[in-house]
């Protein structure tokens, strides 16, 4: 590789430069951030003799091999070291980088990353002359996610880390930018604050909700599945009318709990769906209720619920349905929220109807069930539905 020569570039407020050895000691208190300690591959503890050696001997062979960019993010008025912000790696071959970026927390809340990004993209593109910058985070890290977006990538699917944060999951999600994609100073974009975008990422990114609902006298608790949950699933899943009515394996095994347990904090970790166990007072497993948002509409949900036999016809489901709804609506931004059922389902179109869903008719062979397509009733409840 080629020696990249190290620059100094002030844009929108900010002088990103080589790092300095005076920047250590403000490394080692922003990598104290568990954040930032959650989502990258920093040593754990990180101690101080690792930002002394990440300033003085990381960075500068970087640069002076040509296998990166790294710059140190200062404000460009007082100084004081905001962020990290650079090319984590440069294939010359290709002519294609990968960037990578912390904020520290004292510096959140104010755009550093995004103004960061852009500035180091457009130096990318006009001073190496690269034709691709790539980025990618772990799934469920929505801030890098959101920043990513907010410079120009576009999120184009997932692949699995090559070396992922210790402790977190291999599954990535990646994205592009190129040339004459990177917005102007001050641009907003269709990911800026206030979007669905940020919003769903503001949700997404920390720790799933409990939501309440009182059925009767019983106040029920809609909260994350847990381990303990899982011998009252696999009751549940293996009920007869549960095998009817649902595509549940059949038989259905521990394993398969297991994995509708990952299934779930996967999908929140994505940001795709939220699946909540419903619980009683007593905290004991009723039921379950799923709702998934549409991969082609962003205005659009569909639900899926089970109740434990024990826990039937006591208007649980109908209760837990309407708060999970309201939720929908609120937090997530939706204008529709979907349900289906196999035409002959009367319990669940009982559920449906009575949170406030209008059956709006049969989809014939809407959903293949067992091996053959079956007709289905479709309802729906509007965001204004709830007013």
């Amino acid at each position: 590789m080629a020696r990249v020569e190290p620059v100094e570039i002030t844009e929108d407020g900010l002088l990103l430069r080589p790092w300095r050895a005076t920047d250590a000691d403000a490394v080692h208190r922003a990598c104290q951030d568990p954040d930032i300690q959650r989502w990258t591959t920093v040593p754990r503890p990180y101690l101080p003799e690792h930002a002394h050696r990440f300033v003085t001997e990381v960075t500068p062979t970087d640069w002076a091999t040509g296998a990166g960019a790294p710059f140190a993010v200062c404000d460009a008025a007082t100084g004081e070291l905001l962020a990290s912000c650079g090319l984590v790696s440069i294939d010359t071959g290709l002519r294609s980088g990968e960037i990578g970026y912390w904020t520290a927390p004292w510096a959140r809340g104010a755009g550093v990353a995004v103004r960061a990004s852009r500035a180091v993209a457009r130096w990318a593109f006009d001073a190496l002359e690269l034709r691709r910058l790539i980025w990618q985070a772990e799934v469920g890290n929505h801030a890098s996610r959101l920043v990513a977006l907010r410079a120009g990538f576009r999120v184009e699917g997932r692949l699995r880390l090559a070396d992922p944060a210790p402790g977190g999951s291999a599954e990535g999600w990646i994205g592009s930018l190129l040339p004459g994609e990177v917005p102007a100073p001050g641009e907003t974009g269709p990911a800026g604050p206030g979007t669905l975008e940020a919003r769903r990422a503001a949700v997404f990114g920390g720790p799933q909700p409990v939501l309440f609902a009182t059925a009767g006298a019983t106040e029920l608790r809609l909260r994350p599945m847990e381990e303990r949950d899982l011998p009252a699933i696999v009751d549940t899943c293996r009920d007869p009318e549960s095998i009817r009515w649902t595509t549940v394996p059949d038989p259905y095994e521990r394993a398969d709990a297991e994995s509708y347990l990952n299934f779930g904090r996967g999908t929140w970790a994505g940001g795709t769906s939220a699946c909540f166990v419903v619980a009683d007072a007593e905290d004991r497993y009723v039921g379950t209720i799923d709702l998934r948002l549409s991969p082609a509409d962003p205005l659009l949900a569909d639900v899926g619920f089970m109740a434990a036999p024990a826990a039937r016809g006591r208007g649980y489901l109908s209760a837990a349905l309407t708060a999970l709804s309201a939720w929908g609506f609120t937090m997530l931004g939706l204008a529709r929220i979907e349900w289906r059922a196999h035409v002959g389902n009367t319990a669940s179109r009982r559920v449906a109807e009575k949170a406030g869903f209008t059956v709006e008719g049969v989809a014939r062979g809407g959903l293949t069930h067992r091996d053959k397509r079956v007709d289905v009733w479709v309802g729906a409840l509007l965001a204004g539905d709830l007013m």
